[in-house]
C-alpha cells in the first residue's frame, strides 16, 4: 500500500492531521481533523463524508469481516478525492468494536486486539472494522499510529450493579461509552471542570439508548443498551416482561433469530410504528397522530424514569444531567425530558451522535500529551 501515500512533507510546525474511522451497520463514516494545540482549540474539521451502503452492495458478504477490503477500499477512493496528503496523518483513530471488556481510554490497536476482533469474542458488529481499518491503514504509513477509544464493551460498573437477580445471566456493560464519554469530557471543559471531578448522568438518544451514571470519571451503572435493558428504542426493545418473554420463546411461533430481531432491529418504534425514524415519529406526535403520540411520550417517559434511577445510584449528587445522540436533536423531545427531570439537576443539550469528532478529539489529547495511552491485554 505504499504507493498510496503522496502529497509533500509538511513543514516544521505545520498541524497534525487526525483521521477518524467509524464503520456502521449500513456506513463507513470517516473525518479529517487538524489537530490544534491550546489556546487555539481542541481540534479543526478539514472535512468529513458518510459513505452509504446498500444493502445490494453488502448483500455478497456473509460476514462483516469480510467486507475487510471493501469498507477500506471505500475509505481510500474518498480519501484521494479529498486530496488529503496521507504523509501529514500521524494519528488514525479507529472505532471499537466489541472486544473483551475494558477500562476506559485510548488504546493501542495490538496483535491480541485484532485478533479479538476478527474472532468477535463479544459479539460481531460493524464498529469490529473500525480496528482493523485503522491498523491497516497505519502500516503503510510510518508516521502514523493506530488507536482505539472507548469502544463499546467499556467497563466501569460497581459490583452490586453486576447483579442481574439470577447468576445465569450477569448484566454486560455495553453502551455508547465513546459518545457518553466525549460528551462529559466535553461539558467538563466548557464549564471550567475536571471530568474525574464530576457526578453526571449522560443519556445518549440514538437508534439505541444508554443512561449512564458517570461519577468522578467512571461509569459506575448503565443499561445494557445493545440487546438488553433500559428504555426501548427507535428499533430496540429495552426491558420486557420476563415471563411473556420466556412464553414467547417457547410457544413454538418464532425462531430464535426472530426472537433475538424482536429485542434488536424490530423492537421499539419499529415494533410499534413501522419506522426506526425517530423524526418522523416525532413529526407525526406533532400532526396529531394519536398512536404516535402515545409511544413517542412513552419513550420519553422511560428516558426520564432511567436517568432517575441514575440520579439514585449517584445518591442524588448529580452536577448535571447531559441529553446527547440523534434525537437529542429534536427541542421538543428534549424539552420533554428536560421538564421531567430538571428538578435533579440543570439539564445540558449535546445534540448529534459525535463519535468522529469524539475519536478526533482524543487523538488530539494523545497529541497534547493529555491522555494515557493503554495496552489491551
Amino acid at each position: 500500500m505504499s504507493d498510496l501515500i503522496n502529497g509533500s512533507a509538511g513543514g516544521e510546525g505545520e498541524d497534525k492531521l487526525i483521521l477518524a474511522i467509524n464503520p456502521g451497520s449500513t456506513s463507513t463514516k470517516i473525518g479529517v481533523y487538524r489537530g490544534l494545540v491550546p489556546p487555539r482549540g481542541n481540534v479543526e474539521k478539514v472535512w468529513d463524508r458518510s459513505i452509504q451502503h446498500s444493502v445490494e452492495e453488502l448483500s455478497p458478504f456473509k460476514s462483516i469481516t469480510d467486507q475487510f477490503d471493501f469498507r477500506k477500499d471505500a475509505i481510500l477512493k474518498i480519501l484521494r478525492e479529498g486530496e488529503v496528503s496521507f504523509d501529514k496523518i500521524v494519528l488514525i483513530m479507529g472505532r471499537g468494536g466489541l472486544t473483551r471488556p475494558v477500562k476506559s481510554g485510548i488504546l493501542k490497536i495490538n496483535d491480541a486486539m485484532l485478533r479479538d476482533l476478527r474472532a468477535g469474542v463479544s459479539g460481531v458488529h460493524a464498529s469490529n472494522l473500525g480496528g482493523l481499518i485503522a491498523h491497516e491503514l497505519a502500516l503503510s504509513l510510518p508516521q502514523a499510529k493506530a488507536y482505539t477509544v472507548d469502544p463499546v464493551v467499556v467497563d466501569e460498573l460497581e459490583d452490586s450493579a453486576r447483579i442481574s437477580g439470577h447468576p445465569l445471566f450477569p448484566k454486560v456493560s455495553i453502551f455508547h461509552a465513546l459518545n457518553q464519554k466525549a460528551t462529559a469530557r466535553i461539558h467538563a471543559e466548557k464549564t471550567g471542570a475536571r471530568y474525574e471531578d464530576l457526578n453526571l448522568i449522560v443519556a445518549h438518544l440514538g437508534g439505541g439508548i444508554s443512561v449512564g451514571a458517570h461519577r468522578t470519571g467512571r461509569v459506575i451503572d448503565v443499561n445494557q443498551a445493545l440487546n438488553g435493558d433500559g428504555p426501548f428504542s427507535p428499533e430496540r426493545s429495552g426491558t420486557l416482561p420476563a415471563a411473556a418473554l420466556a412464553e414467547a420463546c417457547f410457544s413454538g411461533k418464532y425462531s430464535l433469530e426472530e426472537i433475538l430481531k424482536m429485542i434488536t432491529g424490530r423492537g421499539g418504534y419499529v415494533a410499534y410504528l413501522g419506522t426506526n425514524n425517530a423524526a418522523s415519529v416525532e413529526q407525526r406526535a406533532i400532526s396529531g397522530e394519536a398512536e404516535a403520540k402515545l409511544i413517542r411520550d412513552a419513550l420519553v417517559y422511560q428516558v426520564a424514569k432511567e436517568i432517575g434511577a441514575m440520579a439514585a445510584v449517584l445518591q442524588g449528587r448529580i452536577d448535571a444531567i447531559l441529553l446527547t445522540g440523534g434525537i437529542a436533536y429534536s427541542e421538543t423531545f428534549s424539552g420533554d425530558i428536560r421538564a421531567r427531570v430538571e428538578f435533579l439537576a440543570p439539564v445540558y443539550i449535546y445534540p448529534g451522535e459525535n463519535e468522529i469528532f469524539a475519536l478526533a478529539y482524543n487523538g488530539n489529547r494523545i497529541l497534547q500529551g493529555k491522555a494515557e495511552v493503554m495496552d489491551y491485554e
